[in-house]
């Protein structure tokens, strides 16, 4: 073998490794799991040190399993679940466990950002308003509420850079990611000094920042030893998993636009130009490319919510016998409706004491109407992200790629595209993040001229969903989606 790539995503389920071949074929994935825990309401944390060990496992084992050797991996490129806070000590030693992307305690925190630097300057600056998912508001938490922890922090990491850390000693992010923390500089790509002044959080905590393919450093003998790696192996800067994830998806050109139907639901919008919306409801971040930017809207629970209810509500079903039953129930679930909120919502309504509903039950409703009605539910919410990136004023796309476990469903995929009345290309990719974060190392490594010449030949856009007749009959069960949040809402905050 002429040798490969590795792609490591740290994602909040499992610690993924996919090695590619310098043609652009998938040699092989190993996956290593996580575990979550939520100690109260609203909170969500990992321990970094299940991350290097599944990640250390997944490589041994995917070495093993391929029969790879060592001295035939040219680079390896990071990416992982965005806006993760990891406190380090001035020994390099972690603090407390990780914050992660989806807890939602840090509403006060929020507040004081937007009462602090004004929300318009803060999205001027950012091109983001204050969100509980952001590490910024979850870094004031700590100062907050655990000021001993605070007081010993010398360093603050994403999830994928405690990895890189770990891999070659070196504190480093990625643009990409660093732009979910709200510390930077949207139009300079870089840590912006009025933020840090103003809410008094330290520079020098904040690691050195780089563009996606950008090499930072090379693996340890330590990491060697524990991974199985040559010393001295290339490490890139990577991207946040979104932006990876469009890496690997093909979408690093403004007209062409991702949906991403994984456990949360994501629209990714390229941009040549920091664009962002003028209150801040979209996010707005580097791309993985230099020069490149892109906005994306996010639904905290989209296949999320279809795992949710096989596993409470139809346990004894496969999600192909889910499915199935669904056939001959139209469009609209007569009348059933589904608010696919679970664990809060991000955007457009960043409200993380939204909750998941179910209503309009009647006699007539059976088990494949409440099936429909969660498809449809998270469609709803993709079009409501959808909507929100052009009223932002992105042009249109020229083409909306859609990729992700949940997509493999053709009934889903037809389903979203009647609801956004847009045509859908299909991406086969598996573990795209991690294979945006290969094609990241691979062309930092020099193994391709450019990100753009590698997506060309690696990625094959596959089967095409139209919108359908019954694309005309989701008007009415859409603005009744979109009336019953508003009408919950008091709702939720009695309930929270």
């Amino acid at each position: 073998m002429a040798g490969c790539v590795i792609g490591v995503d740290v994602s909040t389920t499992a610690s993924k490794v996919l090695a590619v071949s310098l043609q652009g074929d998938i040699i092989g994935l190993a996956s290593s799991p996580h575990h979550i825990s939520s100690p109260a309401p609203l909170w969500s944390e990992q321990d970094p040190a299940q991350w290097w060990d599944a990640t250390c496992h997944s490589i041994r084992r995917l070495l093993a399993e391929q029969n790879l050797a060592p001295d035939s991996v040219k680079a390896v490129g990071l990416t992982g679940q965005m806006h993760g806070l990891v406190l380090l000590d001035a020994a390099g030693e972690v603090l407390r466990p990780a914050m992660l992307w989806n807890d939602g305690r840090s509403t006060r925190q929020c507040e004081h950002i937007r009462s602090t630097l004004g929300l318009d300057r803060l999205v001027s600056l950012t091109g983001n308003d204050a969100f509980t998912g952001f590490t910024a508001p979850k870094l004031l938490w700590v100062r907050d509420h655990e000021p001993n922890i605070f007081a010993a922090t010398r360093q603050v990491l994403l999830p994928k850079d405690y990895i890189r850390y770990r891999l070659t000693g070196e504190y480093a992010t990625d643009k990409a990611g660093a732009g979910g923390t709200l510390l930077l500089g949207l139009k300079a790509r870089d840590w912006d000094e009025t933020i840090l002044e103003a809410l008094d959080i330290p520079k020098a905590w904040l690691p050195d920042t780089y563009e996606g393919p950008q090499i930072t450093g090379t693996l340890s003998r330590k990491a060697a030893t524990a991974t199985g790696l040559n010393i001295g192996t290339p490490v890139a800067a990577g991207a946040g998993d979104q932006a990876a994830q469009a890496v690997g998806t093909g979408a690093i050109m403004p007209d062409l636009w991702t949906i991403t139907l994984g456990t949360s639901g994501v629209v990714f919008a390229p941009c040549a130009a920091p664009y962002c919306d003028p209150n801040g409801s979209a996010h707005a971040f580097p791309h993985a490319l230099p020069g490149v930017w892109h906005m994306m809207g996010v639904m905290l629970s989209a296949a999320g919510s279809l795992q949710w209810y096989r596993d409470t509500i139809a346990f004894d079903r496969s999600f192909d016998a889910l499915l199935n039953e669904v056939g001959g129930i139209e469009a609209g679930s007569d009348g059933l409706l589904f608010l696919p909120y679970l664990t809060g919502e991000r955007t457009p309504h960043a409200d993380p004491l939204a909750q998941g509903a179910f209503v309009g039950f009647t006699p007539r409703h059976s088990r494949g109407h409440l099936t429909r009605a969660v498809l449809e539910g998270v469609a709803f919410g993709l079009r409501d992200n959808f909507g929100l990136l052009q009223q932002a004023g992105l042009p249109p796309p020229h083409e909306v790629r859609i990729s992700g476990g949940g997509a493999r469903s053709g009934l889903w995929r037809q389903i979203i595209a009647d609801v956004l009345r847009t045509e859908l290309v299909m991406v086969e990719v598996p573990e795209g993040a991690a294979m945006g974060a290969a094609i990241l190392a691979g062309v930092g490594s020099s193994c391709w001229e450019s990100v753009e010449s590698a997506c060309h030949a690696i990625v094959s856009p596959q089967e095409i969903t139209h919108p359908g007749p019954e694309a005309d009959q989701y008007a009415d069960p859409y603005e009744a989606f979109t009336a019953l949040y508003r009408q919950l809402k008091p709702f939720f905050a009695l309930r929270s």
